[in-house]
Parts: C-alpha cells; structure tokens; sequence
C-alpha cells in the first residue's frame, strides 16, 4: 500500500459529545479523518464505522440515501460506548466523486437503479479501496475491531490489508419514499445486509 501520513490532530468537541481528530494525508493528496473516542489502542477489540464522504446526505440532508442517518447514528453509538473510530473517508459517490454522482443522479430520475447508473456513465457500481483506512486503524494501534456497517465489502476490504473483524454491527435506518429503491438496490444487487427485511416503508 502506498504511504498515507499522519499529518493534524486536535480535540474536537461536537453535539455528540468531545472526539480527538485526527488527519491522514493519502498518496493521493486525499485528505482523510479519523474521529476517536476513549482508549482504542489496547489491544482489545474497538468498534469502528468506515464512512465513505457523502456531501448531499452528511451536510444538505438529502433523503435520497441514508448516508446522514448512518453517520448520525454512529457518532452517537461511538460515544455511548465510551470507545471507538469513525473514519470519514473521501470517497464521494462511492469513489466516482461528486460530479459523476450527481450525473448519476440525474439517471436514476430517468428511472436507473443506483448500479445501472453508474453501469451507464461507464463507471463501476463501486469504486471503493479501504487501504487508507486499514493504515490510519494500524497508525492509531487498532488491529482487530467491531465494523458498524451493512456492507460486507467493507469487512472483505479491510481484512484484505490485514484488519481484522470480529464482529458486524448493523447500522439501522429506517426507509422513506425517497430512499427505498436505493435501499432495495443495495440489498438485491450489492449484497448488503440490511436490518429491517422486506424494505417495506415504516418498518425497521
């Protein structure tokens, strides 16, 4: 894997409660952060959610996906325990970045499912390496962990560059009118393991 370098760290008091920032540097000049909470660097398991850089959802609210709810809610579950790392990676659109996602976007009103818009622009479904990620977890002594998330590719990534995960913890959301096709499509054609079954509105 390529260097990616340590490069700011601060403490970060927020809504959620106080996290220490820390800022990786990628061989790409992509700016990543880790946000941690409490001692992770004791050999003992640590959960850890992966969030790839969302724009429309983590700032703007949108409710075409459900990536604002996720990040929400994992900040919370992080200082709940006491311990943990979120790493938000910039990885817009997973990995096609902001202008193709929204060109994607513009598909999917035309009646695309999330996949075959991408398909479409000549793009693969997900572009996604968690390399840098499996760096920063090694740099802050994080070996083996506890993955909130619903996507298996996550877990087959990191352990590929040697992270390993003890356990998946879903992340749950409910659905809305907007978000349900998308949903649905993660589900049936990229294999993530949803909590909430059918994907019926108001069930979670």
């Amino acid at each position: 894997m390529a260097e990616t370098r340590h490069v700011a760290m601060t403490i970060l008091p927020t809504r959620y409660g106080e996290f220490t920032m820390h800022v990786y540097q990628s061989a790409s000049q992509q700016e990543h952060v880790a946000l941690v909470v409490g001692t992770v660097d004791d050999g003992a398991p640590v959960y850890v959610r992966l969030h790839s850089e969302c724009l429309t959802g983590d700032i703007f609210g949108s409710s075409r996906c459900d990536c604002g709810e996720q990040l929400d809610q994992s900040l919370r579950f992080l200082q709940e325990q006491g311990r943990g790392v979120l790493l938000y990676l910039r990885q817009e659109g997973r990995g096609i970045g902001l202008t193709n996602k929204i060109r994607a976007y513009a598909l999917q009103d035309q009646g695309f499912d999330t996949v075959d818009a991408n398909l479409a622009l000549g793009l693969p479904e997900d572009m996604r390496d968690y390399g840098d990620a499996a760096l920063m977890l090694a740099d802050l002594g994080v070996r083996h962990i506890c993955l909130l998330t619903n996507n298996p590719a996550k877990i087959e990534g990191l352990e590929r560059y040697g992270i390993r995960v003890d356990e998946r913890v879903p992340v749950e959301t409910p659905p809305n009118p907007q978000n349900l096709r998308y949903l649905e499509t993660k589900s049936t054609r990229m294999g993530h393991m949803l909590p909430f079954g059918q994907l019926r509105l108001g069930m979670t």
